[in-house]
């Protein structure tokens, strides 16, 4: 609640008429400075409406695979815009809200390009493991004369113990294998896909942390404007009651003061709202130089969080750490099954044509075919496959180990966050519907009772102090319950950023 927002006729009634005509020239030109001031503050607390032409307003994802993939691109036989709405294209995108972030970030983000390579990387290699043995062709010329040219085939054959062919060979696993071995590594390239999910999570809750904190500190820069707009005020009855023999020099001093160190304090909060800009920038892939200006309003942001219990089970049947464990699980269970093919004997084929003049001559003369089938059997009393097995049975019993202690953290987290979030949300509710009333109240009284000549000038700077640090306790209250919200999402395995 601001001075400015109340009736003023019925503060004004109560002042002396020396020391009102002095009040009512200093708000006239307070007015003035109050709208620049407001000026020189970004609008971040109003919801703008969306440009229908905005590139970034996409429909949110259906599901999660394709949530992680990048926004879409424009189409390109669409009807290019006219200058004016292109130039309103380009300053819409200078103001972001969290959804454009987040659309920015998906889709120029290293970490989340290198994750979604690594992804099609892994299922690429799913058909080369699925795809037969490459087949071997084989040349023998023999025969050829010890002495001339090495390189005359056409004398090959005139020896009587000489022999040419021609020999193909495929060779191939025992049926199961090959396919077995390709599930296993399609069922590994989802669970890779699956911490990519989780990934997404991670940096949707950082990146609405960076915002919220943000949102904040530009509020805060809000509240430290119309503190200097109130203590200039302040210093304006001070001379009034000076000129009138009522005040001592000192209270317009110490009110220039308090004024002083509001001025510097937003000074060092611009500042860091500048390194604020950059880091955002950087997280969503864009160079830290550039402008940046953010819109939104936490309050409308605020959403239903559901019970813990719902939490916990929605974690439980959908969170991607534990997808990806129990695919992990699914595809050692896999291995130990492909591990005791090694037992099962692979095969080849080979096919010979044999001829008995050289294959380049013009008369080959009469040639005869050989069929021969090679089975590739286990030696060494079955040594290497038994210990394939025992490494593939104790690999699943590490993996069910981790799935069981990745199911506990996940649980653990969720409760965790839970309770952070209710413990951070009675304290915005207390500081919001307690507090700020109390202080708004106290410093009104304190205005009216110094401005009527009273002695409460102490009382008016302790209360104008105390409403601005709850005006900022509750600007980072704000903030933090609407990070510790989208951290709780996160951790439940929920999209924190709707």
């Amino acid at each position: 609640m601001n001075l400015f927002n109340q009736p003023c006729g019925h503060l004004l009634k109560q002042l002396p008429r020396r020391t009102l005509s002095v009040v009512c020239f200093t708000l006239l030109t307070l007015g003035y400075g109050y709208g620049a001031f407001a000026q020189s503050v970004p609008a971040t607390v109003t919801v703008e409406p969306t440009n229908k032409f905005d590139a970034f307003n996409r429909a949110a994802p259906s599901n999660k695979v394709e949530s992680f993939l990048p926004p879409p691109e424009l189409n390109s036989t669409e009807l290019p815009l006219p200058k004016i709405l292109n130039q309103s294209v380009n300053n819409a995108r200078s103001s972001w809200d969290l959804r454009q972030l987040w659309n920015e970030l998906r889709a120029n983000n290293p970490q989340l390009i290198a994750a979604r390579e690594a992804y099609f990387a892994a299922k690429a290699t799913v058909p080369q493991i699925n795809a037969p043995a490459n087949p071997t062709v084989g040349l023998v010329v023999s025969g050829m004369p010890g002495s001339g040219s090495p390189l005359a085939f056409g004398t090959a054959g005139t020896s009587p113990q000489s022999q040419n062919a021609f020999s193909f060979q495929q060779p191939f696993q025992f049926p199961g294998k090959r396919s077995l071995a390709a599930d296993i590594a399609d069922t590994s390239a989802e669970a890779l896909q699956a911490r990519n999910e989780n990934l997404y999570l991670q940096y949707g809750a950082q990146l609405a942390s960076l915002y919220y904190s943000t949102l904040a500190s530009q509020r805060q820069l809000k509240v430290l404007s119309e503190t200097v707009v109130r203590t200039e005020l302040i210093k304006n009855i001070a001379k009034a009651r000076y000129a009138n023999y009522s005040a001592a020099y000192v209270e317009f001093l110490n009110a220039q003061v308090s004024q002083s160190a509001a001025e510097s304090d937003r000074f060092t909060l611009e500042r860091q709202l500048a390194v604020a800009y950059k880091n955002i920038n950087v997280l969503i892939g864009r160079d830290p130089r550039e402008k940046l200006v953010l819109r939104g309003d936490p309050g409308a942001a605020v959403r239903k969080v559901p019970t813990l219990v719902e939490l916990e089970s929605y974690a439980e049947s959908s969170h991607p750490l534990l997808k990806s464990s129990l695919l992990q699980v699914d595809a050692a269970k896999k291995g130990v099954t492909y591990a005791k093919k090694a037992y099962l004997p692979d095969f080849q084929i080979i096919g010979t044509n044999f001829m008995n003049r050289s294959p380049f001559a013009a008369n080959n003369s009469a040639s005869y075919y050989q069929i021969e089938f090679d089975i590739v059997i286990p030696l060494y009393f079955f040594m290497k496959e038994r210990y394939g097995v025992e490494q593939a049975v104790r690999n699943q019993a590490a993996i069910e180990a981790s799935n069981t202690s990745m199911h506990q953290e996940i649980i653990l987290g969720v409760g965790s966050s839970y309770a952070s979030y209710e413990q951070i949300k009675k304290l915005y509710e207390f500081l919001r519907d307690r507090q700020l009333p109390v202080a708004e109240a106290a410093y009104k009284v304190s205005l009216i009772q110094y401005a009527n000549n009273g002695q409460g000038f102490n009382d008016l700077m302790t209360a104008q102090i105390q409403l601005r640090s709850i005006e900022i306790q509750l600007a980072l209250a704000e903030s933090n319950l609407m990070q510790a919200q989208a951290t709780l999402f996160a951790a439940a395995g929920k999209d924190p950023i709707e």
